[in-house]
């Protein structure tokens, strides 16, 4: 099972990717969550890459090729994977078929406009990178993480004028990745459009085609 999640900045893909990754028994595969370990380490890839995320760019695509391909090939992705963040560009696209084979590519499909509504209320766990927000990711003690009691925090990447960048940034250089993959992979679209559908109806619906298109492809199988 090796899937990717793509969508623009604040579609859900990476709250529904860490709650799909356990359930299917796989690992959950952040670019930004790699990201910023290296930068709260303050290692070589996280001096070279802050600057990029805080002004809503993305990191040279040998950087982040480097950093995924050196993932993949960690042990505890041999039972399959659902990559979160990455391709973002179309030589990444490339790169990755040449890395590894991908069954599935789940697009979320959501407005700028309810894209830039999520984001401004969005928090995120100092330590862990737990998602919330004011709307319908509560935590249960304000502005402390339920998982790891760590404080809340706003990313300094989630103001209005670094969102709207990234959302250039994603309709030139990710979406056309949907396209290049068209004849390559299956694609399946979750529209996202409801402010106030909550991750575990997201999360559901992404469930429900992962296994529709694994029962599919098992029946196929059979049939051969």
């Amino acid at each position: 099972m090796k899937k990717i999640i793509l969508g623009p900045p604040g579609s859900g893909k990476g709250t529904a990717a860490s709650r799909i990754a356990p359930k299917r028994n796989i690992v959950h595969i952040s670019t930004g969550d790699l990201l910023r370990e290296n930068i709260r380490k303050q290692t070589p890839i996280g001096i070279k890459t802050k600057e990029f995320l805080e002004n809503g760019d993305f990191v040279p695509d040998n950087l982040i090729i480097n950093l995924i391909e050196n993932r993949l090939k960690e042990r505890d992705t041999e039972k399959g994977f659902i990559l979160d963040g990455f391709p973002r560009t179309i030589n990444q696209a490339k790169k990755l078929l040449e890395i590894t084979d991908i069954d599935l590519l789940i697009n979320m499909d959501v407005t700028e406009d309810v894209i830039i509504k999520r984001i401004l209320t969005r928090l995120s766990c100092s330590h862990c990178n737990k998602i919330y927000n004011t709307r319908t990711i509560i935590p249960r003690q304000e502005g402390i993480c339920d998982d790891c009691k760590n404080p809340l925090i706003k990313r300094s990447d989630d103001e209005i004028e670094t969102i709207r960048q990234r959302l250039v940034i994603y309709k030139e250089m990710t979406k056309p990745i949907i396209n290049f993959y068209k004849d390559k992979l299956v694609i399946k679209d979750v529209i996202c459009n409801d402010l106030n559908q909550t991750p575990e109806e997201t999360f559901q619906e992404v469930l429900d085609i992962i296994e529709g298109f694994e029962k599919e492809n098992s029946q196929l199988e059979k049939d051969i």
